[in-house]
This record gives structure tokens, sequence and C-alpha cells, in this order.
């Protein structure tokens, strides 16, 4: 690995401070076939950025480079990362977002395959292995993993692990049958670098740059795989604060995503009946739950109403616990489902306020914040 640490660059100059031109890996012609470059962007992340990298330095099969892009942290992260020997490249300014962090490291990818992980999440020592091999089909431009929470003891914890429990083992695995799971998980992702670098790199018009790239390449003709045996573990929010923080990204980003991708998506059959099924459970059945259930229990004094609640919960809990005994997580599981409900009350609650702001007031949200 190149273990070197690059000076500051101005991204808009394209000039280091002793004025050497730094032109990208595309004008210099520069593709390392088969090598993998590692992004790590990271704002005040010094507290998990150690474990990130050694996980990355535990893979199984060789990384040319990873770049850590220190997004003008006041924590220490550079430090962090140069101890660990790895490339720290920094931003003349706070890039805002995640995506534009990525980007402004984008310039130093060489290598035919990049791959981005948050500066919060581990991964399973064979976890890149497994994201490689689906670049065999010539089709496919992205790959995500199994997302599995490192952490898994307040409420907002539980309620993601069985949140992600069933997602990734039983929405996930149909997307990836049809071909066109929703989205190649931000948190961590590879990529074929030439195809990223024909869509611009990661999209910065909306909070949810992973969900903006994705249905980028599908709107371009592009595959993605979803690789269940590829397994990393970030850390989830731990408390209601830095959980609605990342659930008002999510759920707005969503929507903006909707609006800016409808004409597209319209033209994918199964990638507009997914959306519909996400905008029918965020909207209609949320609301269902939270207010006409209960409503109409208490008009007309008749408790069968509430059954809809004793029919969801085993249509959650028969996949949850189907990817849970095979971890040995039975108990954990168990004792999380109660979780799951109560976020997934909140979570209704973020997606309506989302196409209420955004789609009728028309205040759009613009500020990327952390969530954890």
């Amino acid at each position: 690995m190149n273990d070197k640490v690059l000076p500051l660059v101005s991204t808009e100059q394209g000039v280091d401070p002793a004025g050497e031109s730094k032109q990208s890996p595309a004008r210099r012609g520069v593709c390392l076939l088969g090598k993998l470059t590692i992004l790590v962007p990271a704002y005040n992340e010094a507290g998990s950025l150690a474990d990130t990298i050694r996980s990355l330095k535990a893979q199984t099969v060789p990384i040319h480079e990873i770049i850590v892009i220190d997004d003008r942290s006041t924590d220490g992260t550079d430090a962090v990362a140069r101890s660990l020997g790895v490339t720290v490249v920094t931003p003349p300014q706070n890039t805002g977002s995640k995506a534009g962090a990525q980007n402004f490291a984008l310039k130093y990818v060489f290598t035919e395959f990049a791959l981005a992980i948050d500066a919060d999440t581990t991964l399973a020592p064979d976890a890149i292995e497994k994201l490689l091999a689906s670049f065999d089909d010539p089709r496919i431009v992205a790959a995500c993993g199994f997302v599995i929470p490192r952490h898994v003891k307040t409420v907002w914890e539980r309620g993601r692990y069985i949140e992600y429990l069933f997602a990734f083992s039983f929405c996930k695995q149909i997307q990836d049958y049809f071909g066109k799971p929703l989205i190649s998980s931000g948190c961590f992702s590879m990529y074929r670098t030439e195809v990223l670098r024909e869509t611009n790199g990661w999209p910065t018009r909306t909070v949810a740059e992973d969900m903006d790239l994705t249905w980028t390449f599908y709107s371009k003709g592009y595959g993605v795989r979803f690789i269940p045996d590829a397994v990393c573990y970030p850390i989830e929010p731990h408390n209601y604060h830095f959980m609605g923080k990342q659930l008002k990204r999510w759920s707005h980003g969503f929507v903006q995503n909707l609006m800016i991708h409808w004409d597209s998506i319209r033209q994918v059959p199964y990638l507009n009946s997914m959306a519909a099924v996400i905008v029918w459970d965020a909207i209609i059945a949320s609301a269902a739950y939270m207010v006409i259930l209960p409503l109409l229990a208490v008009i007309f004094r008749n408790p069968i109403f509430l059954i809809g609640y004793v029919i969801d919960v085993p249509a959650v809990l028969v996949p949850v616990l189907a990817a849970a005994i095979p971890r040995g997580e039975t108990g954990r599981a168990l004792a999380s489902v109660p979780a799951y409900f109560v976020l997934r009350t909140v979570n209704a609650v973020f997606m309506i306020k989302a196409f209420w702001n955004e789609i009728i007031r028309k205040k759009t949200l613009k500020v990327y914040e952390k969530g954890h």
C-alpha cells in the first residue's frame, strides 16, 4: 500500500502549495486494473476511525490504497489516520457532506475499483472479497453488502437492528433477485471507478447520495448487486437526538430522490413498484397504525380493529428469526422486536413530515447532518 500523506489541495485550482499540477487519473490515463482504492470520508471520527482502518487492513484481499478524507475535523481525526499509515487528504474547507468529501478524493483514485466506507464502520474479514466477486459480471457497476449494527443496547439501536435484519435478509434479497436493489448502501459499497467518473461522482443535489447514485445507475442501464455474505458493522444512533437527525436526512432524501428521478423510475416496472410500496408503508399504512385503527377501536368499542397489530408481528418476526438464528442471536432478536415498532412509528412521523415539507411547503432539506 502507498502510505504517503498528500498535501492540501485546492479542488478549484487543481494545484498544491508547491504549484505542481494535480491532474485527475482520467486525464493522466491511469487505471490499475483489478486494484482497489478505499475512500473513508471522516468528519470528527477520531473515536471510531482506528477500528475502521484496522478492519480494512485485515481483509482477505490486497488493497492498493486507503484514503481518509479528513473533512476539516477538529478532534484529531487526521492524526489518528496518519498514525495508522494511510493516505490522508484534506479539502481546503469542509465540504458539507459525505458525498462532497468522497468527490474531493475521487481525483486520487487510480484503480479500477473504488470502495466507500463510513469512518464508523468495520467489516467482516472477507467482506471486500465477497463484493469483488460480483464484478465478474461486466454489467455490474456497484455492489453493497449486509449491514448489522455494531452495538445493540439502547432502544434505538435495537430497533435499527431488527429493521436491518428484516430489510437485508428479506426485502433486499427480493430486490436483488429482480436485479434492482433500492439502494447501494452508502456506509459500505464498491464501484467501478470509470463509471463513477462518468456520473460525476456522488451526487450532492440530495441529502441521500447513495440512493441518488443508485437510481442514476439504473437510469443509465447499469446493474447493481446486493451481496448478503459481505457483512459490515456500522455504529448506529444510540439516542433519539442522533436518530432524529438520521431519520430526518433519510426521509427527506427519499422524497428528494423520488421527485428528481420520478420520470426515470416510472420506466422501470420493478423500481416504481418498490417506490410505491415505500410510499404506501410510510404514509397510508403508518397513518392507519398510528391513528385510524386505534380510532376505529374507540369509536366502535370493538378490539377487532386492533388485530392489524397482531398480524403485523409475525410478518416481521419470521424473516428476522430466519436471519438471527444462524447468527446465534435468537434471544437478542426477540428482545429487540418491541423496539422495532417504536422506531417504525417514529420513522413514519419523520417520513410524513418530509413529504409535507418537500412537496407541499416546498421547504427542502439542504443541510447534511451526521446521525451519530
